[in-house]
C-alpha cells in the first residue's frame, strides 16, 4: 500500500516546515504497517521560500501557476502515485494517531474516504464556538474540512478531483460527490473524531470578525455564488500570512 500526502502551499514559509515535520512523524503510522508514503507539496505560485523549504524537508515539489486551492490540490494529486491520497493544509499538523485512524479505515475496506474534526489553536471564544459548530455540522452532514481530506486515489480521479469553479468551499462540493459515489458502490464516507486535526488560528489574527461577517453576508446574498469569485475570497487569496 502506498499513501500520497499532498500539501497545497501559497506563500507558506512561516508554517510549512512545522507542517511537513508533523506529517513525516505521523506517516510512521503507515511505515509500521509496511506501507510507503510520499510527500508532495504543490507550490501555488508562491513568491517566498515555500518551494525551497519544502525541498529542504525532502518533499517532492510541483508547481501550479494559477492561484486556486482546488487547482493546487488537483495538481499535486496528478503527480501522486499512491493508492490513497491525503490532503493536508500547509498550516495544519496531523498527529500520528490521526494517520493511524486513516490506516484503520483503509484496512476495513468499507470507505472511499473521509475527513477529520478540527481543533483550532486559539483562545478566542467566538473562534472556539465557530470551530465546535463546524465540527457538529461536519459529523451531521459528513462534510470534510478542506484542511484534511483522505480519499482512495481511484475514486478521486473517477470524480475528476476538486471543482475548479470554486475558490472556497470546494471540499463541501467534493464531499457530496464522494458520498454519492460511495453509496453507489455500497461504501461510505467517514469523519474521524478521536484525534482532531490541529490547525492554525492565524486568520483570526489577520482578519476581524467584521471581515468574516461581511463575507458571510455576501455568501447568503449571492446564495454561494461568491465562492466562484476569487477577488471576494480575501482571507484565502490576498496573500496575508
Amino acid at each position: 500500500m502506498k499513501i500520497s500526502v499532498v500539501i497545497p502551499a501559497f506563500n507558506e514559509e512561516k508554517l510549512l516546515v512545522q507542517t511537513l515535520r508533523s506529517v513525516k512523524t505521523a506517516a510512521r503510522a503507515f511505515e509500521r504497517r509496511g506501507w510507503t508514503a510520499e510527500l508532495i507539496v504543490c507550490d501555488n505560485n508562491s513568491t517566498d521560500r515555500t518551494a525551497e523549504l519544502a525541498r529542504g524537508e525532502g518533499a517532492q515539489v510541483v508547481f501550479e501557476p494559477v492561484n486556486q486551492i482546488s487547482r493546487a490540490r488537483n495538481t499535486g494529486a496528478a503527480t501522486a502515485t499512491g493508492d490513497w491520497l491525503i490532503f493536508v493544509d500547509a498550516d495544519s499538523c496531523p498527529c500520528p494517531e490521526l494517520f493511524d485512524e486513516v490506516a484503520e479505515v483503509i484496512l476495513q475496506g468499507q470507505s472511499l474516504g473521509g475527513g477529520s474534526l478540527v481543533h483550532m489553536e486559539t483562545a478566542h471564544f467566538w473562534a472556539r464556538a465557530a470551530c465546535r459548530a463546524w465540527n457538529r455540522i461536519s459529523r451531521w452532514k459528513t462534510w470534510m474540512a478542506g484542511s484534511f481530506i483522505f480519499c482512495e486515489a481511484r475514486a478521486f480521479r473517477q470524480l475528476g478531483g476538486l471543482s475548479q469553479e470554486l475558490y472556497v468551499s470546494e471540499e463541501i462540493e467534493f464531499s457530496e460527490r464522494l458520498k454519492a459515489l460511495a453509496r453507489k458502490e455500497g461504501k461510505r464516507v467517514v469523519i474521524l473524531h478521536r484525534h482532531p486535526l490541529l490547525t492554525s488560528a492565524r486568520k483570526l489574527h489577520l482578519y476581524s470578525p467584521k471581515d468574516y461577517f461581511r463575507l458571510l453576508a455576501r455568501v447568503v446574498f449571492t446564495r454561494g455564488q461568491v465562492f466562484k469569485d476569487r477577488s471576494a475570497c480575501i482571507p484565502w487569496y490576498d496573500g496575508r500570512r
